[in-house]
């Protein structure tokens, strides 16, 4: 499992389960492993890596880093298919400029994009993609 990144997402922000479903879409590599934040999986990986408790979005997992908030983001487009990956030049962009994007985007997510009472499900034929 070492050769794929695993990203770690909120499971019951609609948001994010949108936003893996775009990855999913434009990942033809099957580069991205996924798991809930709230998986045991997820949990595991959190207090493994020593992710902080109020770290509740996105976080990638790649090469043994961390990456967190907007440089996460950023590096997953990295490595989607076609014109996503121009996305990352935007790591050019000072990070504290960046990450304050992200977190107010995060902060309103749930009243934005709305929020489910229990995480998304996989596919059958995705199910071996999530942790």
């Amino acid at each position: 499992m070492d050769s794929k990144a695993i990203i770690l997402f909120d499971g019951v922000c609609n948001l994010c389960n949108s936003s893996v479903q775009f990855i999913i879409k434009h990942d033809k590599a099957a580069y991205f492993n996924f798991a809930s934040l709230q998986s045991d999986f997820g949990g595991q990986l959190k207090e493994t890596k020593q992710i902080p408790d109020n770290v509740d979005s996105i976080i990638l997992v790649e090469n043994g880093k961390v990456y967190m908030q907007s440089s996460a983001i950023l590096r997953i487009a990295r490595n989607l298919d076609g014109v996503w990956k121009l996305a990352a030049a935007a790591l050019i962009i000072p990070r504290p400029i960046r990450d304050m994007v992200y977190r107010y985007v995060a902060k309103n997510r749930y009243r934005w994009f709305g929020k489910q009472d229990q995480c998304m499900l996989p596919s059958p034929e995705l199910k071996e993609r999530f942790l």
